[in-house]
């Protein structure tokens, strides 16, 4: 893999040392467990950074309904152009060839491609008593022959408190203990491979009373390379609930702690089913729509005269 040019677009967005660094990087992304991964602190220029966030979307700006309708913890927003003159400097960065090569040289994967419509990505914001249960993201591009295989995110929390929560977490079974917990603190970026068992989701925010008008923001970027093959094993993204806390055992007696983590557990759970219904309900919509185009008359041509068939051997 060639080198990354000097001077490139990177100037002034990311940090020098992280292109002066990229061998270690990779040594460290390389090494990583339970799956690779590297955490790299300050990667956008300072004066990059802070213009990001300046520039970041309010919580209403963004999508911010559940799959129910109504309004969530959570708010993203894909058209990152729209946002200001640094978001646009951030989308001409991570689509340039130079950038793209220096992501392989950390990672080691070649022909890097950028999603240009941040399917899934984008800018993403959680509010207090948020969280996110262990998953693996969708496999494969929606829209494109392509195979997903970095998730890169950095986060815009100046003074964010550990205590807090909001920690991406890394599990290597996502029915224990994380592996990893990393605190999501002013401009620290996550770069990690994206495979079948790559599990991952960050804890529950909890801030003081005090503190409620705070949000854990992040810039989600996802990165692609063409498939080898028309994609038989594509999937979207799957979750794995948490398990229930290790104190309520047999004889345990419950308080309000516990009744607030079991109904937050069954809501959780709720919202899953009704996600899933969703989609198997837009997968059928898709289904009947192709069904009555022109392969779909074709295959009820079909049907019928295996029907006719059976009938008569009957």
């Amino acid at each position: 893999m060639s080198a990354v040019p000097a001077p490139s677009i990177t100037a002034g967005r990311i940090a020098a040392r992280v292109v002066a660094e990229r061998g270690e990087l990779a040594s460290r992304f390389a090494g990583a467990a339970p799956f690779r991964h590297v955490v790299i602190d300050d990667f956008f220029e300072a004066s990059f950074a802070q213009r990001l966030l300046a520039q970041f979307p309010g919580f209403e700006q963004g999508n911010f309904l559940s799959e129910d309708g109504r309004p969530g913890s959570k708010s993203t927003f894909e058209r990152i152009r729209a946002l200001g003159d640094g978001f646009a400097a951030l989308d001409d960065t991570i689509r340039d060839d130079g950038f793209l090569r220096l992501l392989g040289e950390i990672t080691g994967i070649d022909g890097l491609r950028y999603d240009p419509w941040y399917l899934g990505g984008g800018t993403h914001e959680n509010r207090h008593d948020g969280g996110l249960q262990a998953h693996v993201d969708f496999n494969f591009h929606p829209l494109e022959r392509w195979q997903r295989r970095l998730n890169l995110i950095v986060y815009l929390n100046p003074g964010w408190r550990e205590e807090w929560g909001g920690a991406l977490e890394l599990f290597g079974d996502p029915a224990t203990a994380p592996e990893h917990v990393i605190a999501p603190v002013f401009n620290r970026c996550v770069i990690f491979e994206t495979h079948g068992h790559s599990w991952h989701g960050f804890n529950r925010i909890v801030l003081p009373e005090n503190e409620r008008g705070q949000s854990r923001r992040s810039v989600a970027l996802y990165f692609y390379t063409p498939a080898a093959e028309e994609p038989r094993a594509a999937h979207s993204t799957v979750y794995v609930d948490r398990p229930l806390p290790d104190r309520l055992q047999p004889g345990h007696v419950l308080d309000a702690r516990d009744v607030a983590d079991l109904q937050r557990l069954i809501g959780d759970r709720d919202n899953r089913i009704a996600q899933q219904y969703g989609e198997i309900s837009r997968l059928m919509t898709l289904v009947r729509a192709h069904e009555r185009g022109l392969a779909g008359s074709m295959l009820y041509a079909a049907r019928r005269v295996q029907a006719r068939l059976l009938r008569r051997q009957g």
